[in-house]
């Protein structure tokens, strides 16, 4: 049984087969998945989603390249849509200075707002980083949000850093770039991260893991990760796979 922490099968590149890649998973023993909503158009989405189906899950937040569009209006349809019984976490959230569409002190204090709010409903966050690691670390700190804790997605750091999530109560989830030839880091850190604080995910569409790199990814797919997490730690694909579904349902609160 595999938990597919991260998807977004509400990408517009799901639209024509969006059911037939749901079945590519349950049949690769893919039981559980979270789509992750970002924004206006993919949150309903995310939702609609998760209540057409019993062992999918739906999170909402808002994307930090987005973040100078997002209003108060915004914030609070959040908050209101956390009370859904199939939303699991707030985020995807956090920090990206690769593209500029936003800026930085707008990122900031779109991910402060969205880290208060994930304590006033007390749920857990999904952390997305890209290229923003210190500012990030800073303000999970200053905002203590150790509180609710949650997932440092698709981890891309060293492992200097892991330790320092760990303590702020966060899980540490690898995709498809553990798989990657020319990718030594996620490796190492697949190396050393405690089991019972490691997840798995595919961030489908993208990041496609090997020999599927380049092409669209799927929540099946989760299943190759697993096998080189597996093969890394030296330990069986059923413990790997046993293990990171058991910390993902404690991660989300799933009974």
């Amino acid at each position: 049984m595999l938990f597919d922490t991260h998807v977004h099968l509400n990408a517009t590149q799901f639209l024509e087969d969006r059911d037939q890649v749901i079945k590519r998973a349950f049949d690769t023993g893919v039981n559980h998945m979270v789509v992750v909503g970002f924004d206006r158009e993919t949150i309903p989405l995310a939702i609609e989603i998760a209540e057409q189906h019993e062992t999918i899950y739906a999170a909402v937040g808002w994307h930090p390249v987005d973040a100078i569009d997002m209003t108060n209006e915004d914030l609070a349809w959040i908050e209101e849509l956390s009370q859904h019984p199939k939303v699991v976490a707030i985020g995807e959230m956090g920090l990206d200075y690769h593209w500029d569409k936003s800026p930085k002190d707008i990122q900031k204090e779109v991910f402060r707002k969205q880290i208060q709010l994930a304590k006033k409903v007390n749920m857990p966050i999904i952390i997305h980083n890209r290229e923003a690691t210190e500012d990030i670390i800073e303000i999970l700190k200053e905002e203590n949000a150790k509180e609710v804790g949650g997932i440092m997605h698709c981890y891309n750091d060293s492992v200097d850093y892991v330790q320092t999530c760990l303590d702020m109560n966060f899980y540490i989830s690898l995709g498809g770039p553990v798989t990657f030839k020319n990718a030594p880091m996620p490796k190492e850190v697949a190396s050393v991260v405690p089991i019972d604080r490691l997840l798995i995910e595919t961030d489908a569409p993208y990041l496609a893991p090997h020999p599927n790199r380049g092409k669209r990814n799927e929540p099946a797919f989760v299943k190759l990760v697993a096998e080189k997490i597996a093969e890394i730690r030296q330990i069986s694909y059923e413990e790997i796979c046993e293990k990171t579904t058991k910390n993902a349902f404690e991660v989300f609160g799933i009974k």
